[in-house]
């Protein structure tokens, strides 16, 4: 029989709650966090009650704001910018860099809230802090030489962010962006990680770095920090549904812009033998429970290699271990090792469980199907937003789940015959981020690889977002804008020499102001 589990001690909300007032009392006040604008810590916005994917428990909801107070925050970091972008490059990379050693001290409390505000298991939360801090600290090294001969811009970027990655995403960019001599603004995603955020920015503005943080929806805030005339950039990072209507006004304004939208990220398999490797990565795919923009949520495989391709996939994915991420058997016991925890919300999780359950009823075959009784549960605990990981042979095209990114625990397979078929599927979100194919001949790959509409392809491995030196981008719809990642990043929110033209994914290869 299953041992009974236990809460972690010292780590239940209440605690996450009471060290988060004791290490910034100025961004966190009773039972709510503040907006931070005009240099200073707001108790305005409307409260929404929030509830923990973990376990469907009570935790602090975002203060939102209307239209109004949030144009008068960006007109307040406009002045900011201002005084901001003359600061001498040197105590603009003293402040970042104290600013790195502060999040390393809180790096616990950091982790924690990610847990509790977004379900990520404590490893991939560790994680996600450890590669803001470790990735904003290689542009803090190496600044120098990529601000020679560059100015900031005119107005400060505006990061509209989505919430499963608050550290190594949008904090990265914000402390980059700044770095380079702009003042940044950040709105809090509407689905988790505000008291995360907000601590890590407290800890930024007691630097004195010109950071604001505000929460509100995105269809209310979205002309005050898209197209204010103020904002100089902006940053996006979000579905295509949000970005479109954001792309559609950058363009209409001429204004700088990096706009990253999911794709349906594939991973091709054919004349392929080596079936350990692909055993060995199946686990690290579902990581987070594949609600990453780089997840790879379909494989296309040749119909001559399923039975080969199943004997290797199904074990691994059977093995895959999902429960409440902080949920041992002795309190001291240390965090389980957990492929992933919930998804972001209940009403996610029933969206996947219809989509799964459509896709079946119209001749999807289900392959594999988790039980919920094999998951790591606290006992009565609220499980509404865990999905069990499953695995579906050939979705009807009717389905999302045939062109879309499902964003959840959810495999799709696609059988083919040819080579023209295999790139067909493979290209069938018009646009990716990333994609894998696994084939023996070298040759096979270096032909195939430029036909498939992804950023970056793999050859028989993953391919990530990356950080530091490592571009990235998108092709297609998953894309609008500057490319980022290394230089890049640093040109994308600076002003070059006159005439310069950036490298990005842009209706027209076009000057950008």
């Amino acid at each position: 029989m299953a041992p009974t589990l236990t809460l972690k001690a010292g780590t239940s909300w209440p605690d996450a709650w009471r060290r988060c007032l004791a290490a910034a009392p100025e961004a966190f006040r009773d039972d709510r966090v503040l907006n931070l604008w005009n240099a200073g810590w707001q108790a305005d916005g409307r409260v929404l009650p929030a509830v923990s994917p973990v376990d469907g428990s009570p935790i602090t909801g975002p203060p939102r704001l209307e239209e109004a107070t949030a144009r008068r925050a960006v007109r307040a970091a406009l002045d900011q910018h201002r005084a901001w972008r003359h600061v001498p490059l040197p105590e603009r990379r003293a402040r970042v860099a104290a600013t790195l050693d502060a999040l390393a001290e809180h790096r616990a409390l950091l982790a924690l809230l990610l847990v509790w505000e977004i379900g990520k298991p404590w490893r991939l939360a560790q994680a996600d802090v450890d590669r803001a801090i470790d990735g904003v600290r290689w542009y803090v090294d190496g600044i120098e030489p990529m601000l020679a001969d560059r100015a900031p811009l005119d107005g400060p970027v505006s990061n509209i962010a989505s919430w499963n990655y608050p550290m190594s995403v949008l904090v990265h960019a914000v402390l980059v962006q700044a770095l380079a001599g702009n003042a940044v603004i950040a709105k809090t995603p509407t689905d988790g990680g505000v008291a995360c955020l907000t601590l890590a920015c407290a800890l930024a503005a007691r630097e004195g770095i010109p950071v604001t943080l505000v929460s509100g929806s995105g269809s209310e805030l979205s002309e005050a920090l898209v197209r204010a005339p103020e904002i100089g950039c902006v940053s996006f990072v979000g579905g295509r549904d949000t970005g479109a209507a954001v792309a559609t006004a950058v363009a209409d304004l001429g204004k700088r812009h990096v706009l990253e939208q999911e794709g349906l990220n594939t991973w091709g398999i054919w004349n392929h033998s080596d079936w350990d490797a692909l055993t060995a990565v199946i686990p690290k795919l579902f990581d987070y429970g594949k609600q990453r923009c780089t997840a790879y949520p379909r494989f296309v495989v040749q119909r001559q290699l399923f039975d080969a391709f199943l004997a290797a996939y199904l074990p691994a994915v059977r093995a895959l271990r999902v429960g409440h991420p902080l949920a041992v058997e002795q309190p001291g016991d240390p965090c389980p090792e957990l492929d992933f925890g919930p998804v972001i919300n209940a009403a996610k999780a029933k969206e996947l469980q219809d989509q799964v359950a459509e896709a079946v009823e119209r001749g999807a075959v289900p392959l594999h199907r988790a039980s919920p009784g094999d998951a790591h549960f606290l006992p009565g605990q609220d499980t509404s937003a865990y999905v069990q990981p499953v695995t579906l042979l050939n979705p009807p095209r009717s389905s999302p789940l045939h062109h879309a990114e499902p964003f959840g625990p959810v495999d799709t397979i696609v059988l083919v015959d040819t080579e023209a078929e295999l790139l067909a599927a493979m290209n069938a979100s018009n646009g990716a981020l990333v994609a894998t194919l696994s084939t023996d001949d070298r040759a096979t790959y270096e032909r195939l690889a430029p036909q498939i509409r992804a950023f970056k392809v793999g050859h028989g491995r993953p391919r990530s977002r990356g950080d530091r030196d490592e571009l990235f981008g998108g092709l297609g719809a998953s894309w609008r804008g500057a490319f980022v990642g290394g230089e890049l990043l640093v040109r994308a929110v600076t002003r070059g020499p006159a005439g310069e033209r950036l490298p990005g994914n842009f209706p027209q290869y076009q000057l950008l102001p």
